[in-house]
């Protein structure tokens, strides 16, 4: 139990450092603990990766009771509604946690370049200087690819989110048969961008798990 409520500790003041802005501090209680900017890289990536299956697992679930209430031919109605606003309020989380880890990693990963950038003048034999600069421009060239298809798939959950939370709203605001005739026109729409949102969250789950096996 005291183990427990250590780590428990230990992550809310980490938390109350974060909120507060003071980045120099939250790196200097992680390096206490044995953990540099390259591992907290290690530790956010991983996160982000999860976090999006997360979300990518939410918006099937959001689709799939969709496509459920599209075929609807009678019943109670209002539990449809329930169901998918609880479904919708659960997506709008999981795209909040992505774009809270997506931000964590380029914010790690800024400092961490730049760190690594100025130890290198630190170091005085040309070939280990010569070395780690490599190191550095593959490790820079390898993480460019990984931010990039982490932005794609983050900037595809809006737009979906946006169509999910006006067929939300719609459905409130008539709770009948008509209002889900004309919803389902948004079907097709609504699924594609799904999809490809889905598409682009698994292109990006890839990315960081090619950018984890060659950053150690």
């Amino acid at each position: 139990m005291k183990l427990r409520s250590y780590f428990v500790l230990t992550s809310l003041v980490l938390s109350v450092i974060i909120a507060v802005g003071c980045q120099s501090t939250y790196y200097a209680v992680w390096e206490k603990m044995g953990k540099e900017k390259r591992h907290l890289l290690r530790d956010n990536v991983k996160k982000a990766s999860e976090a999006q299956k997360e979300a990518s697992e939410q918006f099937k679930d959001v689709l799939t009771q969709m496509k459920e209430m599209y075929g609807f031919d009678g019943g109670d109605l209002e539990k449809f509604y329930e169901k998918l606003k609880a479904d919708f309020e659960e997506s709008e989380d999981r795209a909040n946690d992505v774009h809270t880890r997506v931000a964590s990693v380029e914010r790690i990963a800024g400092d961490l370049f730049k760190e690594w950038s100025s130890e290198i003048k630190q170091i005085k034999t040309a070939k280990l200087r010569s070395q780690s600069t490599q190191s550095l421009k593959d490790t820079k060239r390898r993480y460019a690819r990984l931010e990039k298809a982490m932005k794609k798939a983050e900037s595809r959950m809006e737009p979906v989110l946006d169509q999910l939370r006006d067929n939300v709203l719609y459905l409130k605001h008539n709770l009948n048969a008509q209002a889900v005739g004309a919803l389902r026109k948004e079907a097709e729409k609504i699924e594609i961008e799904v999809e490809a949102l889905i598409g682009d969250m698994r292109n990006s789950i890839k990315e960081a798990e090619t950018f984890l096996e060659n950053f150690k």
